[in-house]
């Protein structure tokens, strides 16, 4: 193993330590999901760089899109929950309840 993919394994392990131990807040877990995912698009973008060749160069982007899509429905969720529910703690807001 390189030390560039201990650091993209490093990387992705520690977001995903804090999403699983730090889900008091709905901030803190979407910014624990959107460093993963920012790992996952790192890893990815340079990975074909490092076999030369160009026949990978649509999967960074389209988990840029989905990442993307991964952050604006998480904010759109965190200010549909902030003006329903005045605190933004996980364990008090219920999705399934209308």
């Amino acid at each position: 193993m390189t030390p560039l993919h201990f650091s993209y394994f490093t990387t992705f392990i520690v977001s995903m330590t804090g999403f699983v131990l730090h889900r008091t807040s709905l901030i803190s877990t979407l910014l624990c999901l959107e460093s993963m995912m920012l790992s996952l698009f790192i890893a990815l973008s340079l990975y074909p760089m490092q076999l030369q060749t160009s026949s990978f160069m649509l999967n960074p982007m389209l988990v840029l899109s989905f990442s993307a899509c991964e952050a604006s429905l998480g904010l759109s969720l965190l200010v549909a929950s902030s003006r329903t529910h005045t605190p933004n703690n996980l364990q008090n807001l219920n999705l399934l309840q209308c």
